[in-house]
């Protein structure tokens, strides 16, 4: 009797268990769908950036009101009055001088629906959050990850301001450092939050060689698209992509003689256009021959079909990126190609966030999950 006890404890310990792990794979997938679709919607602000930046948009708002910006000028003295602020800029008196207010309104619609997509991203984010919280579908090792990302969205807000705010006393643009800082941050929480839904994905498990010997290559290489990121939000900045529209040669030499013509010398690496260009140039290459290597390595180390899937597609990935930046430099960057260039950097991040998601496997459900300790 005692055995029989015993045996029918442990099978209603199991079946719980299973209950237990099939509703917490229920959850993951409602979560992981929010969570695409905030990447979403980070991939259309990415663009809409990039469309405020190169329309000469994004100074034409001159004061940073979270609650309040949400309603636009609605009657014509109120339409004179944002001018009148904009009129105070560097930017109005050295360069627009004499806009009329048809022209300040494309700007500014332009800037206007930055930041409301910016709201709406937050409001996308945190409602669910609340949501999904306090219906306790979101498991305890998840709650902290999913807070650290409201707080990234916030501070995204503050170095956006902080962005503009450089434009608008003493510079006619704003400061290429804080541009590229913003970019960077879009493009960071795009991969944190890309990560986490993937991850809260079924995958089939790796094995230890694969990681081992694949995983930290993975890193390296993700940490190479970052440093490409930045450097993108570096020639946007200095709007080096309207300087040395040829290809392959620059300024008719393959490494052109005016790279370091600033001192100190490691100024030119953030200031002077053409090294600008020239980096970003050749940080392209080196992701090229990076892929390719990673590709090598894969092979070599995996039979796996969906490895070599997401490898190979990263592989086309990069191929087309590279197109895109140089149909835009030797096109001297119409809007159309440069929103594509700047668009499609999002899926080469994810594609390598894909690889590593790969490698790692997914999120640990139930006990497994219980007795997992650091779990990235």
């Amino acid at each position: 009797m005692a055995v029989t006890s015993e045996i029918s404890q442990v099978s209603a310990g199991a079946a719980q268990a299973g209950a237990a792990d099939t509703a917490a794979l229920r959850n993951r997938a409602l979560v992981r769908w929010w969570l695409y679709g905030v990447c979403t919607l980070i991939l259309i602000m990415v663009v809409v950036g990039g469309a405020t930046r190169l329309t000469e948009s994004g100074l034409s708002i001159t004061e940073w009101k979270p609650i309040h910006g949400v309603i636009p000028p609605l009657t014509d003295a109120q339409w004179e009055e944002e001018l009148e602020k904009y009129r105070q800029i560097p930017e109005y008196q050295l360069i627009n001088k004499g806009m009329s207010l048809d022209e300040f309104k494309f700007i500014f619609w332009w800037e206007w629906g930055h930041r409301l997509l910016g709201r709406a991203i937050g409001v996308a984010f945190f409602v669910p959050l609340v949501v999904f919280w306090a219906q306790g579908r979101l498991e305890p090792w998840l709650k902290p990850r999913l807070v650290f990302a409201l707080f990234l969205g916030g501070l995204q807000g503050a170095v956006g301001w902080w962005m503009v705010a450089s434009g608008l006393v003493e510079r006619t643009d704003v400061s290429q450092y804080r541009l590229a800082t913003h970019l960077t941050l879009a493009f960071f929480i795009f991969a944190y939050l890309y990560w986490l839904a993937r991850r809260l994905a079924p995958h089939d498990p790796p094995s230890s060689e694969e990681r081992s010997a694949l995983v930290p290559l993975g890193w390296v290489f993700l940490g190479l698209v970052f440093l490409q990121l930045f450097l993108g939000g570096l020639v946007a900045g200095l709007n080096a992509g309207f300087a040395f529209n040829t290809w392959p040669l620059m300024d008719g030499q393959i490494v052109p003689d005016r790279l370091f013509v600033m001192a100190p010398w490691w100024i030119n690496l953030f200031e002077n256009v053409m090294m600008v260009q020239f980096q970003h140039r050749m940080t392209a290459y080196l992701l090229i021959a990076a892929v390719l290597y990673l590709l090598w390595r894969t092979l070599r180390a995996s039979k796996r079909p969906a490895l070599i899937r997401v490898t190979a597609v990263l592989c086309g990935f990069i191929a087309l990126q590279a197109v895109f930046g140089i149909l835009t430099l030797i096109w001297q960057v119409p809007l159309d190609m440069a929103l594509i260039h700047q668009g499609f950097a999002v899926f080469v991040l994810a594609a390598s966030i894909e690889y590593l998601v790969v490698l790692k496997g997914s999120y640990p459900v139930g006990r497994s999950a219980q007795r997992e300790t650091g779990i990235t």
